[in-house]
């Protein structure tokens, strides 16, 4: 785990800089360190910090507010303190219970608006076109393998799960996995740098690329529905599940 940033360079700005981190991430954890370093002042080191400063600054921050803020406030000083060798920078911040929202489900002409986008890359067609029509959760569908799937009977193998699909996702699946045999089925744009490297699970054998995480599908949706969705702020992956 690494501890220290490179000479002369702020801890943050090297936390932030890792290669795995997508924007979205970035500029939320961002966030929290800059209120961080602003309560506690600007000479104060964040290598430095302690339980107690954190506790200090969160309860005068976001003391009252709701818990999905607070989480993701508290997930990045977690974060940090994990890269920075910090043990129990957040051993002050509970992690609080919430009540989760229903999620609106798209309609019909909002689907066809975002199938109607062939301009976009066929990667995240395809996932999109097989979570709608799976109704399967995010994470398992990014968890698939090709050796998983029965591109004949669209669906995966006996014991793989209980994924299927229908026509529009078999009809782009042939085109993604472009022959390959192994591997994630959903993969990164890039190959991960040395001090990257995933576990072999995650890791294409024959292109080198890693599996697609979460965090990346779904600022990558974001950003493609924003122009499609009348409040500007782009759709959520969970909003492809189809109506029961």
């Amino acid at each position: 785990m690494r501890s220290a940033c490179r000479a002369g360079c702020p801890p943050e700005r090297d936390f932030l800089g890792r290669d795995e981190l997508d924007a979205a991430t970035v500029r939320s954890y961002g966030q929290t360190l800059r209120r961080l370093r602003l309560a506690l002042g600007e000479e104060l080191p964040l290598a430095g910090l302690t339980a107690e400063q954190v506790s200090r600054v969160f309860a005068a921050s976001w003391g009252g507010a709701a818990a999905g803020t607070w989480n993701r406030h508290r997930a990045a000083v977690r974060s940090f303190g994990a890269w920075a060798s910090l043990d129990g920078l957040a051993a002050g911040l509970e992690r609080r219970a919430g009540t989760r929202a229903r999620v609106r489900a798209l309609g019909p002409e909002e689907l066809g608006a975002l199938w109607g986008r062939t301009d976009l890359p066929l990667r995240e067609r395809t996932l999109w076109r097989l979570l709608h029509e799976s109704a399967a959760g995010v994470k398992a569908v990014l968890a698939l393998d090709v050796e998983d799937l029965d591109l004949d009977d669209r669906r995966v193998r006996p014991g793989r799960g209980r994924v299927s699909w229908r026509s529009g996702a078999a009809a782009l699946l042939p085109e993604l996995l472009a022959g390959r045999t192994r591997g994630p089925v959903f993969l990164s744009d890039r190959r991960p740098g040395p001090a990257r490297t995933p576990g072999p699970a995650d890791l294409c054998p024959e292109t080198g690329r890693r599996r697609l995480s979460y965090e990346r599908a779904e600022y990558l949706f974001k950003a493609a529905t924003r122009s499609l969705d009348p409040a500007h702020e782009g759709w959520t992956l969970r909003q492809l599940k189809s109506r029961p």
